[in-house]
This record gives structure tokens, sequence and C-alpha cells, in this order.
């Protein structure tokens, strides 16, 4: 992973309600709609929410009829993981 996919990443999760969406997704995949219930937010504020989680790669997505299924990416989590790490060794 580099500096510019990190700083992407970081940016992404900045964001007080996207850092919590990484959260409840850490326990599974979640429906968009299981996501808007926990949230006092429209569906499009939703949507552009995981649309910057997802272009960071932090997030998958996929659709099943009418709603979109997100999951944590554990392959970039455990890059980003690893990156970190070696930045706070001392």
């Amino acid at each position: 992973m580099n500096t510019r996919e990190v700083a992407l990443i970081c940016k992404a999760i900045a964001d007080n309600n996207r850092l919590q969406i990484v959260q409840m997704l850490l326990d599974g995949e979640k429906c968009g709609c299981k996501l808007l219930e926990a949230f006092d937010i429209t569906q499009p504020t939703l949507s552009h929410h995981m649309k910057i989680l997802c272009e960071c790669g932090l997030v998958n997505s996929r659709k099943e009829g009418k709603w979109h299924h997100y999951s944590i990416n554990k392959t970039v989590l455990e890059s980003l993981n690893d990156f970190i790490g070696s930045i706070l060794k001392v």
C-alpha cells in the first residue's frame, strides 16, 4: 500500500459517520437499509458516504435487488494495518 492510498483511506474515515459505518461493517456485511436505520441521514447522504468508502477501496459493494450490501475489504484493511504498524515502530 502506498502513501496515496493510505491518505485516501484516512481522508475517507476522517468523517464521523463514515468511521461509524466502518465500525458497523467490522461485524459483517450489512444492507444499505440497515446502515440507514442507524443514522439520522437521508438515503442520498448514505449513498455519498458509501461512494467515498468504496472509492478508497476500504468497503466492497454488491447489489441485490434494489439494495446494496456493503462489507469491509479485509485485504485493504490488513494492508492499512501493516502500513500504520510500520509507522508506529519506533
